[in-house]
């Protein structure tokens, strides 16, 4: 039997490949008396001898190859896609336990070192803190875990975590081969420190100096963004303070009954920073004694326990850190980044896609308090100010300025409304975490039926739609204005709704969420796309139960929630009550951010139609093709063209012929239907009851079809997009990331759809072929 864990004492350079740059430089500092926890390392032979005993080796590679895991970000592996196949990946290793061998000789080990003492348990991958390459903060720690059963569930989190979105996409940026991926574990005493902090022996901007941030209480509310730090900056050649910048110095981070939590600041310990002078001294003098231990410049993470040392005292300490008071080092690295002011190498945005609970709520606040209804009132003021009266000159003056503003919040968009929707991940994981569901996605079935604009719409054309059912009369007039083309006689109380739902939501008629009246003549009350819609609702009655009923024997959603909060006690179910609420928030804005987001667009196509009306009246052809930049400067020079306006789409009539496609599953249960390949708003406009929904990718403005739909098959993946969303809404089969969808499925071809699986099984092949190119989704 191979030893479970190897202590410090026994890692030397051989190990490092097994255990890891953070383990291995807590040996060398040990060995070099500096103080450090009392350590052990699960080396990645531990890993892998899990990993290949349950099967999750294969089961992991079959997640990751149902699409292309290569190159950048691009139309084969999309973000959403990466953070559900990381969480099903999580998922199985919390479903998985250990096998009884690997356990015993674990359990053995680690309770003969730590008995009933708390632990924090951090990753040490190798590759991870080498002198280039950094994945800080990409792979996970737990701090203040007790018990023997609780630490090796942890340590598989741990291991779980080396296939967390963020860092697969750094693996994948940074040429790794993802195959041969493997996670050592660091399991330390935890020393519950008074301050804590992190110090870097070189400035990263400029050499001649060093950075120490400290706060009060435990390391991780700084590393995470919690708490602010009191941050000093230091001569390195004289070790003087050059600049000490105090923080509000409100909370701190202490350990709870397990895990940590967040507690007010005594008044006393605000009034004054987490460390003296002298202590100051102190830390400079330890990292620079590591950044020559290691011969490069350090990033060091450390903590201080009761008393102040001296600098001489401090020093001398030697071995692994006991009870005693003093300063520890929980961890030093090697900093990547000097000589690079601006260098990027990909973690700063795949970070900022994991945000901590409070953080999101920070976001929650400034999203619902400032952005929607920044872009609410820029709709406004931009649909109050009318363009057919500019001269050409202003025109294309106001299609630039508009379309300026747009650009600035899809740039919001994708800097605050993207990483809010990691509320819903966060949820997702606690759910996990604590029920261990069989599906991966059982949680969210507790952010559905939310106040969303989409299904507020959707409820408004059944409400019209139930009318017409009822009223013989009203659906013959409607039909005979479809026939005729001509205004039919209705009931003034039916236009009336019909205006409001108009003035609220748009004619149906654009491809852009409540676009201006795209195809109505003027005098039209009932534009013929809402009455298109509206008879095919009439027609069959509300189809798709609510799932949380009851009726069908299922859980209710009220039953699932109470299950969920029972799972915790005290001050944790109130935290994570409020989670469930921010997550519910989230799912939401997942829909709401782009509705918003296409009412500032569809007023830009309100001025470039206006100047395309002008430049095809004056006979310039093709300018349907034309981008928004170009019909501005076309509007300034008429003799202006285009450096590339995009040929027609020609095809030589060649068909690959596909029986099954592999995607994500995003919806539970199987549908069997007719395809409707939506590809443009005409064929949006002829969707039929009961067919399947193929498209690109759902976006808002689609979504009233929804309810008609008997399935949804999407070319972009993930449960976070909007089709993933609306079809979980409405109880739907989906299947999302299904590659060349739109291409390899035709109009007409029956289709099952297995929203269990992920896959579409194309059993009969229709001759309807699909439309040209038109939808669009901010996705």
């Amino acid at each position: 039997m191979m030893d479970s864990v190897l202590p410090l004492s026994q890692v030397d350079a051989s190990h490092r490949p097994e255990v890891g740059g953070k383990c291995f430089a807590l040996a060398e500092m040990s060995r070099a008396g500096i103080p450090v926890p009392a350590t052990v390392c699960v080396p990645t032979r531990v890993y892998q001898s899990y990993v290949s005993a349950t099967g999750l080796r294969e089961r992991i590679m079959l997640e990751l190859n149902r699409k292309p895991f290569d190159g950048k970000l691009g139309p084969n592996m999309r973000w959403e896609e990466l953070w559900d196949a990381s969480l099903r990946i999580r998922n199985m290793f919390l479903r998985t336990p250990m096998p009884d061998e690997l356990a015993e000789g674990l359990s053995r080990a680690i309770e003969a070192r730590f008995a009933d003492r708390a632990v924090a348990i951090r990753s040490s991958a190798p590759g991870e803190d080498s002198e280039t390459v950094s994945f800080a903060g990409l792979h996970e720690s737990f701090i203040n875990v007790m018990g023997t059963d609780s630490i090796l569930e942890h340590v598989r989190l741990v291991w779980a975590s080396l296939w967390s979105d963020a860092a697969l996409l750094y693996r994948r940026d940074l040429g790794l081969d993802v195959a041969d991926s493997a996670m050592a574990v660091v399991v330390q005493e935890l020393v519950p420190g008074d301050r804590s902090g992190v110090a870097f022996s070189r400035h990263p901007n400029d050499a001649s100096q060093a950075v120490i941030e400290s706060v009060y209480g435990l390391n991780q509310g700084l590393v995470d963004g919690t708490v602010e730090p009191d941050r000093w900056i230091i001569d390195r050649a004289t070790g003087q303070v050059v600049s000490h910048d105090a923080a509000p110095r409100d909370e701190r981070l202490s350990p709870g009954a397990e895990g940590v939590q967040l507690e007010p600041l005594p008044t006393a310990l605000s009034r004054r920073p987490p460390l003296t002078s002298e202590e100051v001294k102190t830390v400079f003098d330890y990292v620079q004694r590591l950044e020559e231990l290691f011969g490069a410049p350090q990033d060091v993470e450390w903590t201080w326990r009761g008393e102040t040392l001296s600098t001489s005292s401090a020093l001398g300490k030697t071995s692994e850190a006991g009870r005693s008071s003093g300063l520890v080092v929980l961890q030093s690295r090697p900093i990547t980044t000097l000589g690079h002011e601006e260098a990027d190498d990909g973690r700063r945005w795949y970070l900022s896609l994991r945000r901590s609970f409070e953080n999101l709520q920070a976001l929650r606040d400034k999203i619902e308090g400032q952005l929607i209804p920044g872009m609410i009132e820029e709709a406004r003021a931009l649909a109050e100010q009318p363009v057919d009266h500019l001269s050409d000159e202003d025109l294309a003056a106001e299609i630039d300025r508009r379309q300026a503003l747009y650009d600035q919040w899809v740039d919001v968009y994708w800097d605050e409304f993207i990483p809010f929707a990691h509320g819903i991940r966060l949820f997702g994981q606690v759910y996990n975490d604590v029920l261990h569901p069989d599906d991966p996605y059982a949680f969210m079935d507790l952010l559905t039926d939310t106040e969303m604009a989409s299904l507020a719409r959707n409820r408004a054309l059944e409400q019209m739609a139930a009318t017409i059912r009822n009223n013989p009369r009203l659906a013959k007039g409607l039909r005979e204005q479809l026939a005729d083309g001509e205004d039919a006689e209705i009931d003034e109380a039916f236009l009336g709704r019909v205006d409001d739902f108009v003035n609220r939501f748009g004619d149906l008629s654009c491809a852009i969420t409540e676009g201006p009246h795209c195809h109505v003549r003027p005098s039209q009350r009932v534009p013929d796309a809402l009455i298109e819609i509206l008879l095919q609702m009439s027609r069959h009655p509300p189809s798709h139960k609510d799932r949380f009923s009851n009726n069908d024997g299922g859980r209710s959603q009220v039953a699932m929630r109470d299950e969920y909060l029972r799972q915790f006690e005290g001050d944790e179910r109130a935290r994570a009550a409020e989670l469930l609420d921010l997550a519910r928030t989230s799912y939401q804005l997942r829909d709401d951010d782009n509705i918003h987001l296409g009412r500032i667009e569809a007023q830009v196509l309100v001025a470039v139609s206006e100047g395309r009306q002008r430049l095809e009246s004056r006979g310039m052809e093709r300018v349907e093709a034309f981008r928004n930049a170009d019909v501005a400067e076309a509007l300034r020079d008429l003799n202006f063209v285009p450096e590339a306006v995009p040929e027609e789409d020609e095809t030589d009539g060649f068909v690959i012929r596909a029986r099954q496609l592999v995607g994500q599953p995003a919806g539970p249960g199987v549908a069997h239907g007719p395809a409707r390949v939506v590809v443009s708003q005409g064929d949006l406009l002829a969707f039929e009851h009961g067919e399947i929904l193929v498209c690109d990718a759902v976006d808002p403005n689609m979504t009233f079809v929804v309810p008609l739909a008997a399935g949804v098959v999407e070319r972009r993946g993930g449960m976070l997009i909007h089709g993933a969303i609306i079809a979980r809404e409405y109880g739907l089969p989906c299947v999302t990331g299904v590659p060349d969808a739109t291409s390899l499925i035709r109009t007409g071809d029956i289709l099952t759809v297995d929203g269990h699986l992920g896959i579409v099984t194309l059993k009969k092949r229709g001759d309807a072929a699909a439309g040209a190119s038109g939808l669009s989704s901010m996705d």
